[in-house]
């Protein structure tokens, strides 16, 4: 049977989309000759994380079957979230690039982006708030051991996909594994991983 995969991209309160994301760079094409790939846009200016579960949660319910989702950077945090309302849905979770939340000075900088980008303070406050991941309680993460889960690191790390943000998730997250990191698609350094980074995915999907 073929797997069915759920692409959610990366970006918070930016133009980033599902096409510049995972389309141009490749990644969709790769994958879509091993998998049956839906990979939707997030709401670009959501006001909480609970308006991207909304919406996102919406189009998941109407997938047939259990789906294995990847969620990328900032997208971890949706991911995690419907794994978490939706259990029946998600039978594998990969969460590739997670941005680092438990830091101060990742967070001011994400803060005065978006700040700069328009988002109402308040709202930039509600989204960056969290622990290992924004929008996500510390105490969740242990539920999903329950399914198949694999943290993709940002290779070489940055001051937004830190090292210790995978080391957390994966003490924090019962039978977790590492998988080959790689830059993320949208960095000009991410080309010659394409080929590895579609293996990779597959490999874990099947």
């Amino acid at each position: 049977m073929t797997a069915r995969v759920f692409l959610v991209h990366g970006g918070l309160w930016d133009r980033m989309d599902a096409e510049a994301f995972w389309g141009t760079t490749g990644v969709i094409g790769g994958l879509s000759e091993h998998a049956d790939v839906f990979a939707p846009d997030r709401p670009r200016y959501a006001s909480s994380w609970d308006v991207e579960l909304s919406a996102l949660g919406d189009l998941l319910a109407k997938r047939s079957g259990p789906v294995r989702i990847v969620g990328a950077s900032n997208g971890c945090t949706v991911v995690v979230l419907l794994a978490l309302r939706y259990p029946e849905l998600v039978d594998r979770l990969l969460l590739a690039w997670p941005a680092t939340g438990d830091d101060a000075a990742a967070n001011e900088r994400a803060r005065a982006g978006m700040v700069n980008r328009g988002c109402p303070p308040e709202v930039a406050d509600g989204l960056l708030a969290g622990g290992i991941l924004r929008g996500v309680k510390d105490a969740d993460l242990a539920t999903l051991a329950r399914i198949p889960v694999a943290v993709l690191p940002s290779v070489p790390e940055n001051p937004s996909h830190q090292r210790k943000t995978v080391d957390s998730l994966l003490g924090s997250i019962r039978g977790s594994r590492e998988l080959a990191g790689c830059p993320e698609p949208p960095t000009p350094a991410f080309p010659p991983y394409l080929d590895q980074l579609v293996r990779t995915i597959v490999e874990f999907v099947n």
